[in-house]
């Protein structure tokens, strides 16, 4: 199996872009968040903002009402 990464700088994979996504990550900044992807030299985060696109994220209508997509509970899971 063949890893496809996304950030060089911290060695993060497609795979677990879209796993952060699954578990709530709307957008590159809460991806950073989870992994530190893209907050090195910043050249990943258009892909991942092409891998999270619209529909990808679970919680992504709460986003777009302007509400959070983690809450509390979430993060302090």
């Amino acid at each position: 199996m063949s890893r496809v990464y996304v950030c060089n700088c911290f060695g993060v994979t497609e795979a677990q872009v879209k796993k952060h996504a699954a578990d709530g990550a709307c957008t590159p900044r809460q991806i950073a968040s989870a992994c530190k992807a893209g907050t090195d030299c910043g050249s990943c985060v258009r892909r991942i903002q092409a891998l999270l696109g619209r529909g990808a994220c679970p919680r992504r209508e709460l986003v777009d009402q302007g509400e959070p997509a983690l809450t509390a509970m979430d993060e302090a899971a």
